[in-house]
């Protein structure tokens, strides 16, 4: 909403333009009226919508053809004064000023007229017969007062209306001449009708236009004044009320009817809480509430977006398989202006067998976008309407912006729940065949990823110590020469060398020998293709002696040709060595007898995740 108004007044001399002023100021009609009244302010607290206005005299005879083109072009709307007792200053609405206005105005940005017909008070009849041909001829006009300054008939009413043409413009919401709504208007209430409608049954039950009516109105509807809205909709068209409940094509009737019946403000309220400008744009402010993260503070969601989010989720898996088919996950999109995943999300986050993104796999997306693009992040939750629904100040209070990173290494502890691991290895390596093992994709399926939809990226939760983490896999494919702060910066590497490739390992050691054997950032070389034939790699020291030797957990053998999905070993050692950099794990191997492998088997055991199940599917 605009932070101000600026009313000018033209027309022709002796029609009372400045006696309207002067009444409105006084509360009375002046006897002395000068030649123009000067430029009046009136103070928010003081006018109906709480908006400073300013209002602006013009006057022929002491005031300049450019001067009056200046003030044209201030203004916000203009107010064309006629006489009701005077033909010629009527005559000249059309001839004169409607024409002289539109040649000083843009064509994209018309400032709405008021035709106000003062000196009522003098004549017995209305001018309204002679005026309403010249308003439905021309579109900028929002409407037409009658008035007298002397007996301060609508005085208070005149410039009210001209508050709201400025404040709730009547032209990006409907077309006179079509009597409908326009294009621009129906598409930003249908996304606001789906956003209110919760359980996505496509019809707004009594408790979803209750939500809806306090978010934009702070009351609620009392039952009979419901009943007596939906009666409205009933008697007017006959699919608008369906199962007790407010269509679409009813939502939208109710606005057509409140603009045309000039309390278009009403519908100005909605758009506005949902984010809408006056071009019916979502503001930048809205999609963009401020968010400052210091340097080596990362962003999580924390416990109530996720759980805004589930909700996200539940309301679009219409067959509750836990997953999102293609058409939910276009349905659950509807309210975005574009499709924000790409193809690549599923080779990104976990899927079921028919290539649909799974619960878990929804959760890490949206996990991953606020670790890697925050500013992307609170656009997606203000496009889901997510300030509305939670009735939180911006969608900033769905985040988490975490402590430094040195001062959880100091304290030896964080309290983080998302870690990045960067995955290093010279071409051919097998690193893409990491990242989709973490998915649980074995080489076969990882052999039907299309070239288009291949990602760098792949994230998914693991357990440490029985706290569920999200890790967030990277493949870096910048050259070693040209690697910079961001493609170095993580919370543990991966170093993956190619057993039947003898050239393989000599990359991993450059790269930690230029980065990493300095820093404290923990990592981990992974053998990988381990199911072929093991050659002796071409470098001084063997990958175990280099371990040792830089007190490194031994080479860890993988493989992702196997029959079902591949081992996830690694990516728990990986996890934890990210949560407890300064800790010498105990045990790093798979040995299925220390303490450390018994508790993390007990938590990947098939009876852990059933319950997990149950419980998510009880919620």
């Amino acid at each position: 909403m605009r932070k101000d108004v600026r009313i000018l007044l033209v027309g022709e001399p002796r029609v009372g333009k400045t006696s309207l002023i002067m009444t409105l100021v006084s509360e009375e009609f002046p006897d002395d009226v000068p030649p123009r009244a000067e430029e009046i302010t009136i103070p928010a607290d003081v006018t109906p919508e709480r908006v400073p206005t300013h209002i602006v005299d013009y006057s022929e005879l002491e005031q300049t053809e450019e001067q009056l083109d200046q003030e044209i072009s201030k203004a916000n709307v203009i107010c064309i004064v006629y006489a009701v007792n005077n033909k010629n200053s009527i005559e000249k609405v059309t001839s004169r000023w409607i024409p002289l206005i539109s040649e000083r105005t843009d064509k994209d940005n018309r400032v709405p007229l008021i035709l106000v017909g003062n000196k009522s008070d003098l004549v017995d009849h209305s001018s309204m017969e002679t005026v309403l041909p010249i308003m439905n001829q021309y579109t900028d006009i929002e409407t037409c007062v009658e008035c007298s300054a002397k007996n301060l008939k609508n005085i208070s009413e005149l410039f009210y209306y001209a508050q709201k043409a400025v404040l709730h413009p009547t032209g990006p919401l409907y077309c006179p001449e079509e009597k409908e709504m326009k294009p621009a208007c129906v598409k930003a209430l249908t996304r606001i009708f789906r956003i209110s409608d919760q359980d996505n049954d496509g019809i707004l039950n009594d408790a979803e236009i209750n939500l809806f009516q306090r978010t934009c109105f702070h009351t609620p509807l009392a039952p009979q004044a419901l009943e007596d809205v939906k009666n409205v909709v009933r008697k007017n068209i006959s699919d608008g009320i369906a199962d007790n409940g407010l269509t679409l094509k009813g939502f939208l009737f109710l606005h057509t009817l409140f603009i045309q019946r000039g309390r278009h403000e009403t519908t100005w309220t909605v758009l506005r809480r949902f984010g809408y400008d006056d071009d019916l744009e979502l503001t930048h402010d809205y999609l963009f509430p401020s968010l400052k993260v210091p340097s080596d503070c990362t962003t999580e969601l924390n416990h109530h977006a996720y759980l805004f989010l589930q909700s996200v989720f539940d309301k679009h898996d219409l067959d509750r398989d836990c997953a999102l088919s293609p058409d939910e996950l276009k349905d659950l999109f509807k309210v975005f202006p574009y499709i924000p995943w790409g193809p690549d999300v599923n080779s990104t986050v976990c899927t079921n067998d028919h290539g649909w993104i799974t619960y878990q796999g929804y959760l890490s997306q949206w996990t991953l976008t606020t670790y890697l693009d925050i500013q992307r992040c609170l656009e997606y939750l203000g496009y889901l309407g997510y300030s509305i629904l939670t009735e939180q100040e911006s969608q900033a209070a769905a985040l988490t912006v975490t402590r430094d990173k040195k001062i959880d290494l100091q304290k030896r502890q964080t309290q983080r729940n998302v870690f990045k691991c960067n995955v290093f290895g010279m071409k051919g390596c097998g690193k893409s065949g990491i990242l989709q093992s973490f998915l649980g994709r074995n080489l076969l399926r990882h052999k039907h990823i299309r070239p288009e939809h291949k990602s760098y990226y792949a994230i998914s939760t693991t357990y440490v110590y029985g706290q569920e983490k999200y890790l967030l896999m990277q493949e870096v494919v910048t050259e070693p020469e040209y690697l910079n702060a961001a493609d170095i910066a993580c919370d543990v590497v991966c170093l993956v060398y190619d057993v039947s490739n003898s050239k393989s390992f000599e990359y991993c050691a450059k790269i930690f020998k230029q980065h990493f054997m300095d820093s404290k950032t923990p990592c981990l070389i992974v053998a990988a293709k381990s199911d072929l034939h093991e050659v002796k790699q071409e470098y001084s020291t063997s990958p175990s002696d280099f371990c040792r030797k830089h007190k490194m957990p031994p080479p860890q053998f993988f493989t992702c040709n196997t029959a079902e999905s591949p081992s996830k070993d690694i990516f728990l050692k990986l996890t934890t060595m990210a949560v407890y950099p300064h800790a010498r794990l105990r045990c790093m191997c798979s040995c299925n007898r220390c303490t450390f492998c018994i508790c993390q088997n007990l938590l990947n055991s098939d009876l852990v995740q059933s319950v997990k199940t149950k419980l998510y599917t009880a919620v």
